[in-house]
């Protein structure tokens, strides 16, 4: 490709060249590939919020919509969990396919095409085993686009800094998780009903392709903005790679999903109703907003701030479960907090652990073994919420505590 196709290509100089350059035009160059790097990931932030903005708005009523089809509770929850299984399970094959082809942007654009198809064709359904291929169909979507989308955002952190480029895309990503579903709730609340919720989600649908075509123009190779990165390109997953798995995989199954603390907030009149889904909306904005704090702390500080936010995560589970209105809102702020970290600076973490030909497939068995230990850990909460609240949360604080260790065993390793 010439340099008119690609900005950054008429700034690389050749090595011999480098002492030969003005510090000025150094300088100048240098701010302009930031520039660059800084637009490729704003690009992809406002991908991620539009996506967001439609799956999450079809997530919040996905649950009541296929009941009002005639399905059971445990036909809801076996579909709800068989998405998110295969939402994180297939992130694997998707990611090695990726490294394997370097087909990062046809593999991310079949993902997203999927994903954003599924959300409006909902409104069409009319029996609930076709809704249930539809929302399985939109969460495997996602699990085909995600490690080769991180993937090429990863190409951006040695301008940026890791912990700044992923901050600032799940920010962009939790303001979209934010706005739909209170978008939807405004349907509804307007008397539209579940099919045209679904209808007016074509909109964002729409803008995320269009936006993602865009990205996908401008920079054909991400790959070109990885100027001044020096990983090492190891043979095989590190070791540490494997311990950090380990302890957020503790975390991820001690982590209580949304729907559980929405069923308490419900069954023991802690929130009421209406103001729940508000609830979930306030700590998308929480994630929000950590997303950015956390990534510039982790740009200077590594995995000690995953340590020092599970040290805050750590205490959402009585607030939540055993506390009234005011702690349980104190306790979704700390939900929210944990939410950051897991969706931003882990990502970020994994980058550096391996090198740029073996993100994907990181990427992608990170996802995987952090969603299967999420899935087991959803059905053990489930099941001890219906013998004791109190279980439920020894059971959470205990697996987040003994998770530390073993990040700052990640740290040492390093």
């Amino acid at each position: 490709m010439s340099a008119a196709h690609h900005p950054l290509e008429a700034l690389m100089p050749l090595p011999d060249d480098h002492e030969r350059i003005p510090a000025p035009a150094r300088g100048a160059r240098a701010a302009l590939a930031r520039g660059s790097a800084l637009r490729f990931v704003l690009l992809i932030g406002v991908v991620s919020l539009f996506s967001d903005m439609a799956h999450e708005g079809a997530r919040s009523i996905a649950g009541p919509f296929l009941g009002s089809l005639g399905a059971s509770g445990l036909i809801v929850a076996l579909v709800a969990g068989t998405g998110e299984l295969l939402g994180y399970a297939l992130r694997f094959v998707f990611g090695y396919a990726a490294d394997r082809t370097g087909a990062y942007w046809p593999i991310t654009a079949v993902g997203y095409l999927v994903q954003m198809a599924a959300v409006p064709l909902l409104a069409l359904t009319g029996h609930w085993p076709a809704a249930a291929v539809l929302i399985i169909a939109e969460r495997s979507g996602r699990a085909m686009r995600n490690p080769a989308r991180d993937a090429m955002l990863a190409h951006a952190t040695s301008e940026l800094g890791r912990g700044r480029v992923f901050g600032m895309r799940e920010a962009l990503d939790a303001l979209g998780a934010m706005a739909g579903p209170l978008i939807v709730a405004v349907v509804l609340a307007l008397h539209g009903g579940y099919r045209v919720s679904f209808a007016g989600l074509a909109l964002p649908a729409v803008l995320t392709l269009v936006v993602l075509a865009c990205a996908w123009r401008q920079y054909p190779r991400p790959a070109d903005l990885d100027i001044g990165e020096n990983i090492p390109d190891r043979h095989g997953i590190p070791r540490a790679f494997w311990i950090y798995l380990t302890g957020m995989g503790l975390i991820a199954a001690a982590y209580a999903d949304y729907p559980l603390i929405a069923y308490h907030f419900g069954k023991a009149h802690v929130i009421a109703t209406p103001w729940i889904p508000v609830l979930y909306a306030g700590a998308m904005a929480t994630e929000a907003l950590a997303a950015l704090a956390l990534g510039r702390l982790f740009d200077r500080w590594g995995v000690r701030t995953v340590v020092a936010a599970t040290l805050l995560t750590v205490c959402f589970p009585p607030l939540v479960f055993l506390g009234g209105t005011a702690a349980a809102v104190a306790g979704m702020v700390l939900w929210g907090l944990g939410m950051a970290v897991q969706e931003s600076v882990v990502r970020a973490a994994v980058t550096g652990m391996v090198g740029s030909q073996r993100r994907a497939s990181a990427f992608g068995l990170f996802d995987t073994g952090f969603g299967v230990c999420w899935f087991a850990g959803s059905l053990a909460l489930g099941a001890l919420y219906d013998r004791s609240v109190t279980d439920l949360v020894i059971f959470s604080v205990v697996l987040q505590t003994a998770a530390i260790p073993l990040l700052l065993a990640v740290r040492r390793t390093r």
